[in-house]
């Protein structure tokens, strides 16, 4: 095992193009860390140069405590999942696995006893004489993971690993990966552009967009702290919703109602004409289901229901909005970017499944302003975000800083943390 960093790396091209831009970022030795983004981030390009596939145009790649930006990819003992698992067809699930340890050129017996923990660790070992063929695209996965395993590799990367599969075996897949992972403890870096496979996996995860480190965190800190008005609207499903907003002596003003800057988080944003004001679909309520010594800590509203879909564990509303052209360029922009739906002229709210809110009716909703993020409405910088915020349960790594461009880890010392506010 080894930990990995890169400092200030750059990727460009012989055209120009930038695909990865400045970006420095620690992984400790046995760490599971996701890069995420869109399709054209450059997530896949980032790891290629760990594994040495794309030379590096600047910056420093350092594995194990040495320098390897000019290693050829055998020399850095690091074993890579592709996407389309590049199996042998003509060769036999064992000897698929076998594969890098015929090339060192290791004794049969000692090939066997790795080829069968393996195999027995990813549930392969009836499949050992069947050919890729034969097999499913989740079995074809576990045999280019075995290929990995007896690698004895130093780290290993994967590459969008479970894009082909279909959802089912997408979700069974995920959990075998992080349980290989436990077992292992080998530091592991997975590229992917499904948030909802970035936030089940790993211990961290870095967003990028357009070559650019945006934030790096735990899935709860992503979540609950972003960085900015790209990572609220990656992470999370439904994504965030963002309404206008504008704050003034000490108020908010909002198109479901005018609530007071107060708390901890609230308080510290300045006047201004303009912002973006970032609340969570689940953080709203049928107002007649919020508890009276609830409701008063909330602002309720009144809504004109659009949409409804019922999901038997919960109800989704839509409640249609105009916004400003200056709102609506930056969330058309992201619109583009996240292939995601309309932002920027509807709220969606998640309800209790017991509410009887129905489309085409006059709806008394409420949220919980205390969960509001506010966003500057150029930069898309989330005023309200608390960098120094860790979690109780984020015990294996701390965020030393995650601003777009920089972004580093450390573990601590006593593996403790402060409580959050």
């Amino acid at each position: 095992m080894a930990a990995i960093t890169m400092r200030n790396i750059v990727k460009r091209y012989s055209d120009g193009f930038q695909a990865v831009n400045d970006v420095s970022l620690d992984i400790a030795d046995g760490e599971f860390v996701i890069l995420v983004g869109p399709s054209g981030c450059g997530k896949s390009t980032l790891l290629r140069m760990i594994v040495g596939l794309e030379d590096i145009t600047s910056g420093d790649m350092i594995i194990g405590g040495n320098r390897v930006n000019q290693k050829a990819p055998r020399d850095r003992n690091l074993a890579m999942v592709f996407q389309n698992y590049a199996l042998y067809p003509h060769l036999s699930v064992f000897e698929n696995i076998a594969f890098p340890l015929r090339l060192k050129n290791v004794p049969d017996a000692e090939v066997r006893e790795q080829v069968a923990h393996a195999a027995e660790l990813l549930q392969l070992t009836e499949h050992l004489d069947r050919k890729p063929a034969n097999l499913s695209g989740g079995q074809r996965q576990r045999v280019a993971m075995g290929r990995a395993i007896v690698r004895k590799a130093d780290a290993f990367l994967f590459d969008e690993p479970l894009s082909n599969l279909d959802a089912k075996l997408r979700g069974q897949m995920r959990t075998e990966i992080a349980r290989m992972q436990k077992r292992l403890g080998t530091t592991t870096v997975y590229v992917t552009h499904d948030q909802t496979e970035a936030m089940t996996l790993g211990d961290r995860i870095a967003v990028l967009r357009k070559g650019v480190l945006q934030q790096v965190g735990t899935a709860r800190q992503l979540y609950e702290e972003p960085a900015n008005l790209f990572v609220a609207g990656f992470i999370g499903s439904p994504p965030m919703n963002f309404v206008p907003g504008r704050v003034k002596d000490g108020q908010i003003d909002t198109p479901f109602g005018t609530v007071a800057a107060e708390g901890p988080r609230l308080s510290k944003v300045t006047d201004r004409e303009l912002c973006i004001i970032g609340l969570r679909p689940e953080h709203f309520e049928d107002e007649r289901l919020v508890a009276a010594d609830v409701r008063g800590r909330g602002k309720s509203f009144s809504a004109e229901v659009d949409v409804t879909e019922w999901l038997g564990n919960g109800l989704f509303a839509y409640v249609p909005y105009e916004a400003p052209s200056e709102v609506t360029a930056q969330l058309e922009e992201l619109e583009r970017e996240l292939d995601s739906e309309q932002m920027r002229t509807q709220l969606v709210v998640a309800l209790d499944a017991s509410s009887r809110i129905r489309a085409g009716a006059t709806a008394r909703l409420w949220f919980d302003p205390h969960k509001m993020h506010v966003f500057d409405a150029s930069s898309g910088e989330n005023l309200t975000r608390d960098p120094d915020r860790v979690f109780e349960e984020d015990d294996a790594f701390e965020v030393v800083s995650s601003s777009p461009g920089s972004a580093s880890a450390s573990v601590p010392e006593d593996g403790k943390h402060a409580a959050p506010e």
